[in-house]
């Protein structure tokens, strides 16, 4: 799909979108297609609504945007064009903003339109149109059309590939593909990759990392990607999840197994931030993290009972092997920590089905120490629909993690205060650093969604922490 800002030359289209606000329904009519008599009762300018109509060689879709348009709600009408209305697509589209110039649903809107043309067919013989060649006109005369254009297409970019990797399934996406990934965009963008294999996992005293990875064929991969930008005046540290697939290890999974290739939502989310913000070369200075592995099970598997060690030297007693994530997020923290000197740390993983219970899948639970940076992700995430709420993380709470055998154990075995434990035992490997945020992810990168039959990924985080990074410039 190629976007064209005010092409000179009018080339055969056969859609042509106006987006409108409720408000600006009946003096749009009247001053671009008076001979048309449209009811309110069929097209009154609501959210979720359209109206189409024949007009010389095109059609005329008219978008409903509602009364105060956010900016998902946009993002998922334009979706719905070509995910739900593909059929009317013959030639190319052409996008009029010259109502709804504001940058914020101008770029939603592209976002929107980008995302409609994805599909999960990506094994079947015969495959959707994915518009691939479609050209998209874009009509607006507001002075920042060229920005907002430039950063949606990379914001796109990058979602479509968070997607991507979600929805693959694990025989595809596989620690290694993540690696190569990961080395492939350094190369593209200029970043600066480390890859650890098994071996050199092993000499850095990676041990939670490889306990996890034990049980699995396929080798487990430590990836570090940094951007660095001259005119930076702070650094971001970013940990995401990557469990690959999670069969929950010797206490396996007795429900659900069959979604467990999302478990690596988190890594989508930080990898395709990483991509999103080098891409723009916003000014700030990041380290990404992703300890990615597959939780699998053979005769080397980790046990419950067993007591390991960490990266960061504390002995940590198994009483669940479910309870993976948060052992390859303890390395993948306790690295950075030692090795970068961060302002901020964020990690973001699929961590715990208590995350769920608390706020089913309208937003992400959220801890943090630091309270400043806590409401700093709320509210950039709030905005776009990629909402987080906090959790305590009170001491009291961290005593439930005690273990008489070894430092800390993974898992206190009791049916409450799940989402919190498990960020009360990832905080004890930050070395008390004064910046941390964690978000559990799990009710929200994944799920079921209008646009798909079965349930897909939804790249949360990926806008969420480009808005929040600029923020915090």
């Amino acid at each position: 799909m190629q976007f064209q800002l005010n092409p000179k030359s009018k080339s055969q289209t056969s859609l042509k979108i106006f987006p409108l606000r409720s408000d600006q329904v009946s003096d749009f009519l009247s001053q671009n297609f008076p001979q048309q008599t449209i009811s309110p009762l069929l097209f009154s300018g609501k959210e979720n609504t359209h109206y189409a109509f024949s007009n010389e060689s095109h059609i005329i879709l008219l978008l409903g945007l509602g009364d105060s348009p956010s900016y998902k709600s946009v993002e998922n009408a334009f979706r719905r064009v070509l995910a739900k209305q593909g059929d009317w697509v013959k030639e190319n589209i052409e996008l009029n903003f010259s109502q709804t110039d504001q940058a914020d649903l101008m770029e939603a809107s592209i976002i929107g339109l980008g995302l409609g043309a994805y599909h999960l067919d990506f094994f079947k013989k015969e495959r959707k149109e994915l518009f691939q060649k479609l050209k998209v006109a874009i009509r607006s005369n507001s002075p920042e059309a060229k920005k907002t254009l430039l950063r949606a297409e990379k914001i796109l970019d990058a979602k479509l590939e968070a997607l991507l990797m979600v929805d693959l399934p694990p025989n595809v996406l596989t620690p290694k593909y993540l690696a190569d990934w990961a080395k492939k965009t350094s190369k593209k963008l200029s970043l600066k990759a480390k890859i650890f294999d098994r071996k050199k996992a092993k000499s850095e005293g990676l041990e939670a990392f490889l306990a996890v990875a034990r049980g699995s064929a396929k080798e487990p991969q430590f990836i570090v990607l940094e951007y660095r930008q001259p005119k930076a005046k702070k650094h971001i540290g970013l940990v995401g999840k990557g469990v690959t697939f999670d069969t929950g290890g010797l206490n396996v999974k007795t429900q659900g197994m069959h979604y467990m290739k999302s478990d690596m939502g988190g890594a989508a989310a930080v990898l395709a931030a990483t991509q999103l913000i080098a891409s723009l070369q916003v000014p700030i200075n990041l380290t990404c993290i992703v300890p990615t592995v597959e939780n699998a099970i053979d005769k080397d598997a980790y046990l419950p009972s067993e007591v390991i060690e960490s990266y960061s030297g504390k002995s940590i007693e198994i009483v669940d092997t479910d309870a993976e994530g948060r052992l390859i997020l303890a390395d993948g923290l306790a690295y950075l920590v030692k090795n970068y000197q961060t302002d901020h740390i964020l990690d973001f993983a699929t961590l715990t089905g208590s995350a769920v219970g608390t706020f089913g899948y309208e937003c992400a639970a959220l801890f943090s120490n630091d309270e400043s940076l806590s409401k700093q992700i709320q509210d950039s995430g709030m905005g776009i629909g990629e909402k987080s709420w906090p959790l305590p993380i009170w001491k009291e709470y961290a005593k439930e993690m005690d273990s008489e055998i070894a430092d800390i154990r993974n898992y206190h075995g009791k049916p409450l205060a799940g989402a919190i434990t498990a960020a009360t035992f990832l905080q004890a490997f930050t070395n008390e650093h004064p910046s941390w945020a964690h978000l559990d992810i799990a009710g929200v990168a994944f799920g079921d969604s209008e646009f798909t039959k079965t349930k897909s990924g939804t790249s949360y985080g990926v806008n969420l922490l480009l808005n929040l990074i600029e923020n915090l410039l």
